[in-house]
């Protein structure tokens, strides 16, 4: 029994960063930034011990690398969208980050629907994506919490994001019409 358990530790501690992102939805609509702050960092360590676990013990599955990618793009996701609302950040780079998620996971879902499904892999190009939007939220949010002026270096942020996510997702979509071409 204690081993079906440890087989799904890393499932379970992706559960747990999913559950985590109503309440970093909730500190940051409150404008509780230290708080928001740690929630992101604990969501970010809990990514890493996951991770970790399921490589270092071989508990790899693939329900796994679903909920692993699901509880990471909720938490960016909702970031985002909660700090536009709340008008720390440019609500444009908000639907930009959204738009690119739901265009990727709807040529994916239209792949299937034409029984012509895709392998899904990462590209360099979105993990670097995904580590710069990662790094702005967590800059904009430490800013935030140890009263830190935002400046300029936050416009530079939002293009950099804005840049990489556009590109990420040109990639996407290019791989995905040729996927769909052949």
């Amino acid at each position: 029994m204690t081993r079906k358990w440890f087989a799904f530790l890393p499932n379970l501690i992706s559960l747990g960063r999913l559950a985590l992102v109503p309440v970093s939805v909730d500190m940051i609509a409150t404008r509780r930034w230290p708080e928001a702050l740690a929630i992101f960092l604990v969501a970010g360590l809990s990514d890493a011990i996951d991770g970790w676990i399921a490589r270092r013990f071989d508990l790899r599955s693939e329900l796994g690398a679903y909920l692993d990618a699901i509880a990471d793009k909720a938490l960016l996701v909702c970031d985002y969208v909660t700090l536009a609302a709340v008008g720390v950040l440019p609500m444009a780079l908000a639907l930009l980050v959204v738009t690119r998620d739901l265009m990727i996971i709807g040529a994916v879902i239209l792949s299937w629907l034409l029984d012509r499904p895709m392998e899904i892999r990462p590209l360099w190009i979105s993990k670097a994506n995904t580590f710069g939007q990662i790094g702005f939220v967590a800059a904009v949010l430490a800013a935030l919490a140890f009263g830190w002026p935002l400046g300029m270096w936050v416009s530079a942020g939002q293009w950099v994001v804005a840049a990489l996510t556009l590109a990420s997702l040109a990639a996407y979509f290019r791989r995905w019409v040729t996927h769909m071409s052949a």
